[in-house]
């Protein structure tokens, strides 16, 4: 399998710029995944790695080779649509052998090929089928086996399960976890808007934001736990990552704020002295607030409970806050609702940001 790199690729259509000033070191054996929201160009960043796009400047390697003009066929990719497009009047078996015939495989050669790749996908039984005798997860399956059969240098997946209902797309994202635990040398980019399929598959995210390339690329727990910007830290987590404003008053190894509110935050982020009086955005998880009795970070009315079962979501309104805050607790507590509520939090979970940007990473 191969490496994936990016230098300084651009990408634009006349005046509008869809990508900027993406770098990335894709490794060999990784499964990486492209998230962010709608029109920051995830898919088309995919498609100028598929060939499929052109680039407008900058470099693409794949395993060291410069493939900018390389046509689609030659560049060792296989890809996986968000649509199956399989043919409807052929066979399983036939769906994902037909690449490898037109390409003048040999027949035995082309037989281990699918039947491995339909070991791998536990599609064996279902090999004689039709597409229409299949459920839709089936269905994506045999779209992954056609990109299987084909041995190729990198596997490109876009928004492979955004077709699938809730239940099956559950379903297909562990097989597709698992599938990259059988292949473990294989190189894998994934496109998704699903923020669970990217925590959960990937080894690394890149998270793109609209017009401005990339807000930051590393692990899952990475980006969760010290996100760079606040972009990131509402875009990974849900709910999304609480901001309240604030100013620090205490400088330090551990940082005071206090909050418009008027509720006093510590955070374990460092500060110097000459951060005295700095305007900051107080960043809290909902998981992370605690309900207390003593000093609060936030004290509120409960507006509404959403009761999750194994956890209860609080919603508030708080005085001198224009964001509504959540807090997410365990267990049923629907009876808080319309009810005073305070909440602290533990300073190795509050994050600071600064016109954006964290503090953590100056």
């Amino acid at each position: 399998m191969a490496s994936v790199t990016l230098r300084d690729v651009q990408k634009s259509y006349g005046d509008v710029h869809v990508l900027k000033d993406i770098n990335l070191e894709i490794e060999r054996g990784e499964l990486v995944v492209f998230v962010g929201p709608s029109g920051c160009g995830k898919s088309t960043l995919l498609r100028m790695i598929a060939g499929l796009e052109s680039i407008t400047s900058g470099t693409l390697e794949i395993e060291g080779q410069v493939v900018n003009d390389v046509p689609p066929a030659q560049r060792g990719i296989a890809m996986v649509f968000q649509s199956y497009a399989l043919y409807p009047h052929m066979t399983v078996y036939d769906n994902m052998a037909f690449a490898l015939k037109i390409a003048g495989r040999k027949r035995d050669e082309i037989d281990t090929a699918v039947r491995r790749a339909a070991e791998i996908l536990q599609l064996t039984p279902y090999l004689d089928r039709l597409p229409k005798a299949l459920s839709g997860g089936q269905r994506q399956r045999v779209a992954i086996g056609r990109a299987i059969v084909r041995d190729p240098k990198v596997y490109l997946f876009d928004e492979p399960l955004s077709n699938l209902d809730a239940a099956l797309r559950v379903a297909t994202r562990i097989e597709i976890a698992q599938l990259k635990e059988k292949m473990p040398d294989s190189t894998m980019i994934y496109v998704t808007h699903d923020q669970v399929e990217a925590m959960t598959l990937a080894d690394r995210i890149v998270v793109l934001t609209v017009g401005n390339g990339i807000g930051q690329f590393g692990t899952p727990l990475e980006l969760y736990e010290r996100p760079r910007n606040e972009f990131v830290a509402q875009f990974i987590g849900s709910p999304a990552m609480n901001l309240l404003e604030g100013e620090v008053i205490g400088t330090g190894a551990e940082t005071t704020v206090r909050l418009k509110s008027g509720g006093i935050v510590r955070s374990a982020v460092p500060t110097r002295d000459s951060d005295m009086g700095l305007p900051v955005r107080v960043g809290i998880r909902p998981e992370d607030f605690v309900p207390t009795d003593g000093e609060a970070v936030f004290s509120g009315e409960v507006k509404l409970t959403e009761a999750l079962g194994e956890v209860t979501l609080l919603h508030f309104h708080g005085q001198g806050e224009d964001m509504p805050v959540i807090a997410k607790v365990p267990g049923i507590q629907s009876d808080l609702r319309h009810k005073p509520v305070s909440l602290t939090a533990h300073p190795d979970k509050v994050h600071l940001f600064h016109a954006g940007q964290s503090l953590l990473y100056r």
